[in-house]
């Protein structure tokens, strides 16, 4: 298999769903012969025309508007928000359209072949502005799919799973990984379920469950808890909306334990709605309380991005805390 980073596989899966379909197009700003500004569109503009793969104005409530259009009429748009800190002004769309085509026409029409990509996350020193982690404003929405990638080979199964699922996607990718996660890769067309939850990492004493970027998180504390005796089970979601409430469940009554880890904001995380819901399906087996390492609630902080950070000290602290309870 290739070696590939975070970037060249969302390219080479894109590169598939477009070569595959000719009415497949990738759009979004600065996406077209420049590639995008982190470059995950890199040559596409050359290989299919600018008719397939092309610059917007900057407007993101147009770049969603025109993708529905797109879609309602049978074609295959992939559409990028090029930070998700500016996917707001598209939310309505996302939301209020997107979401609801296929249940406002008793499913005589729909959007389902829209598939959203945007890069989230802090990392990178980017500030309040290029670091959020908005995914839990679209899990309250019936009607969508949310999907977060951990590494390279995940990157390139899901997103082919996004981009040929039925209902529309958005897709976050956690661009702090963009370069620095690299793995191998099949060079080959393949797919990774949508709603499946995996079990990263077997264990006895607690069940650690993040997304994206925190699984590198969670596995280092887990390492930490290792040295002091501690079982750690890791399981990377995946998929936000639907969730696989059924192998958390599974884990969390064999270990007794759960800890939840994510960038975005404690209050009003999709943390809480795990926690929930886990407590309700295992309330019997736990023998602590659900503990949340998350980010703060504050915007998010350029100078002090990291003491923000729900790093792997704080897991472990939590990890320990949970156990010794």
């Amino acid at each position: 298999m290739a070696q590939m980073n975070l970037l060249q596989a969302i390219n080479s899966a894109l590169d598939i769903a477009m070569a595959e379909n000719d009415s497949a197009v990738c759009f979004g700003e600065d996406v077209g012969h420049f590639g995008g500004v982190f470059r995950a569109t890199s040559n596409l503009q050359e290989k299919y025309g600018k008719a397939r793969c092309f610059n917007t104005p900057l407007t993101e409530q147009g770049i969603i508007g025109f993708a529905n259009g797109l879609a309602a009429q049978g074609s295959l748009p992939i559409a990028e928000i090029q930070f998700a800190d500016y996917i707001f002004p598209a939310f309505d769309q996302i939301v209020n359209e997107t979401a609801k085509f296929r249940y406002r026409s008793g499913n005589e029409f729909d959007v389902g072949k829209l598939t959203i990509r945007t890069p989230y996350g802090g990392g990178i020193a980017g500030g309040l502005y290029h670091s959020q982690s908005p995914e839990a404003y679209f899990a309250h929405t019936p009607g969508l799919k949310i999907v977060v990638p951990r590494n390279p080979y995940q990157a390139k199964g899901l997103l082919l799973a996004s981009i040929r699922d039925d209902n529309p996607v958005v897709f976050f990718e956690p661009k702090k990984l963009y370069r620095a996660s690299v793995g191998e890769v099949p060079e080959e067309d393949y797919q990774i379920p949508l709603g499946k939850a995996e079990v990263v990492t077997q264990g006895s004493d607690i069940s650690l469950l993040g997304w994206g970027a925190q699984m590198d998180t969670l596995e280092k504390a887990a390492k930490m808890a290792e040295k002091q005796g501690v079982s750690c089970e890791i399981i990377d979601l995946r998929s936000i909306l639907p969730w696989d409430v059924e192998t958390v469940a599974n884990s969390v009554m064999k270990t007794g334990r759960l800890l939840i880890n994510h960038e975005a904001p404690l209050t009003g995380g999709f943390a809480g709605e795990i926690a929930a819901t886990i407590q309700s399906e295992c309330f019997l087996h736990l023998e602590s309380p659900i503990t949340r390492v998350c980010g703060l609630d504050t915007p998010f902080p350029l100078a002090h991005e990291k003491e923000y950070m729900p790093d792997e000290l704080k897991t472990f602290e939590a990890i320990m805390a949970s156990v010794n309870f």
